[in-house]
Formats: structure tokens, sequence, C-alpha cells
């Protein structure tokens, strides 16, 4: 059986996508980070909720301010990537719903009231939301790098505040040399699918 998308974007967006780990200087511009949001924003999520937040990393002073929370094997890559990215999820995404869930928005108190609840929810979903963020990067040609090698309690201090949790950096780029590591294997369809 094929599946709809053809061989090319297969391969593209997940056969021969692959975290990259050098990068070319070719800058990233925000019209194509735009066009990735717009892409990756219909991804599902429960309650059509949006936690994730993404914090673009451009000034080369909070380029200097992330680099520090790196861990060792990841700062090097990050201080040279085009763009790096700090993706969170919004702990108080549930007062959006009057907008995002018009027929329905007190699904905000009926199930969000409680602060342990709304973190559960959007660690869960803005992860979700975070894979598509990949796939779209790499839709546009661009390569992800994505990390969570790094004091994300310092990132959050430095970045973010107490109503958002840092979930991973993602370095976004043009790969530049030697960008792969060798493919890692997978599990097969056997290993992982079961049929009750």
């Amino acid at each position: 059986m094929s599946l709809a998308l053809d061989a090319a974007a297969q391969d593209l967006l997940f056969r021969e996508a692959r975290t990259a780990n050098t990068f070319t200087d070719e800058p990233v511009t925000d019209e194509q980070m735009q066009a990735i949001y717009d892409l990756v924003k219909y991804g599902p999520t429960a309650f059509n909720q949006t936690p994730l937040r993404i914090t673009l990393v451009r000034s080369p002073e909070a380029r200097e301010r992330l680099v520090k929370h790196m861990a060792e094997g990841n700062a090097a890559k990050t201080s040279t990537a085009p763009l790096v990215a700090i993706l969170s999820a919004d702990n108080e995404f549930h007062e959006e719903f009057e907008t995002l869930l018009p027929h329905f928005p007190q699904v905000k108190d009926m199930f969000f009231s409680e602060r342990p609840v709304r973190e559960g929810s959007a660690l869960l979903n803005a992860a979700l939301q975070a894979a598509y963020f990949i796939v779209g990067v790499r839709a546009a040609g661009l390569a992800a790098g994505p990390m969570t090698g790094a004091d994300l309690a310092g990132i959050q201090k430095e970045f973010l505040d107490d109503d958002h949790t840092p979930l991973m950096i993602v370095n976004i780029g043009k790969p530049g040399e030697d960008a792969w590591f060798p493919r890692n294997p997978r599990l097969s369809y056997d290993e992982v699918v079961t049929t009750v």
C-alpha cells in the first residue's frame, strides 16, 4: 500500500531527515518561521489547546545567555546555528479557550481550573506541537537539531517565567559539513505494534 505523500516528501520529512549537528551560515528568515508556524499550527491537540510557545533567539546577546545553559556537547552547535528556538509549554493556556474553543469555552473551568492538571496537559500537548514544529522545519527545507541537554531550569529563569516550562532547544538552519551522525537503528513494526 502506498502513502499519499510521494517518496521525495517522505524522504524530506522522515527517512532522510535527521538531527543536524552543524549548519551553514545561511540565515533563517522571519518569513520562513512564519510559514513553518502557519503550517504546523493545525496539528492536533486536546480541546484545541495551543500551549506551545516559541522563543526565537536571534540577537548575539541572547545567544550568549542561552549557550551558557547548554550541555557541553550542545554549546558549540547552539552558538553557531543560524537560528535557535526555545520551545516551552504555557501553563496558562486555558485562558485562550474562549477563542480556540468558542462552542465550549466552559472547558476552562470544567477541566483546567487546577494548576497541576494544566501543567500535565500543557506538557503533553506542547510536546505534540513540538514534534509538528520539527516536521515543519523539515518541510521548509531546513534541518532541525532538537536538544534537551541543557539546564532547562536556568533557561526558564533566563528567558521565561513561572508560567512557562521549557521543553527543548531547537537549532534551525541549512545543514553544514558533516552535519549527520550515522543513522541509528529503529525498532521494527513487529516489535512495536500489537493487535488485540
